[in-house]
């Protein structure tokens, strides 16, 4: 039997749909700090009604995603010193530990894996593709998380990256890289060697150096 493609798609698919790609869009920094949606906005970016962008806000606003004024105004947050410095202190927490859970799963496979991402970010880098570097970026740390088969970790990882999404495009426009991150390459040495408070090191150093220097 053919489904009728007339058919309008359930709200709960929806606002899943819309959900997935806003929370995307955010923390891969495709929408800068203090940048004001509206509901009617999203709903027609999407093709939604306002009952399907109006709960997928409210989700990314539980994030933190997003912020909710007393006036009702909806905008990406802008990180003060403090909340930067809070953020790079969780991503120093978390991510060492998860790189070194990761440790003993990563065999010859992941490695591959992660030196082809990094060929992907340097091709970002030369063309100046912000949103690119981050998306990128982001992909070769969750690639290495994964192995640590430690959801819950990972999904508070993933809660910070969220947070942070907007404010990593400032970072980068700021930073204007022309090579690939250094401590990335030191991940993958450690990974050869099997040597854990390098990995540790080295994961700390590259999810928090950038962060403290917007700081500054």
């Amino acid at each position: 039997m053919l489904l009728n493609s007339s058919k309008p798609e359930p709200t709960g698919a929806a606002n899943d749909v819309v959900y997935r790609r806003l929370r995307a869009q955010v923390m891969h920094g495709e929408i800068l700090p203090g940048s004001a949606r509206t509901l009617r906005g999203i709903g027609k970016e999407f093709g939604v009604s306002m009952t399907p962008a109006r709960e997928a806000m409210r989700r990314l606003v539980a994030e933190g995603a997003f912020t909710l004024s007393s006036s009702g105004r909806i905008s990406t947050p802008e990180l003060s010193n403090d909340r930067i410095e809070e953020l790079a202190a969780l991503r120093a927490l978390l991510e060492p530990e998860l790189a070194a859970r990761a440790l003993p799963r990563a065999h010859f496979a992941l490695i591959d894996r992660l030196q082809s991402i990094n060929g992907v970010i340097g091709q970002a880098i030369a063309r100046q593709d912000a949103v690119g570097y981050i998306r990128t970026n982001l992909e070769f740390h969750r690639t290495l998380y994964l192995r640590a088969q430690a959801p819950a970790m990972l999904a508070m990882a993933e809660t910070v990256w969220l947070q942070m999404g907007p404010t990593m495009r400032s970072l980068y426009e700021k930073l204007r890289r022309s090579e690939l991150p250094r401590h990335h390459r030191l991940i993958v040495a450690a990974l050869k060697a099997g040597d854990e408070p390098g990995l540790r090191l080295a994961v700390r150093a590259d999810v928090t150096q950038g962060l403290r220097m917007l700081a500054q």
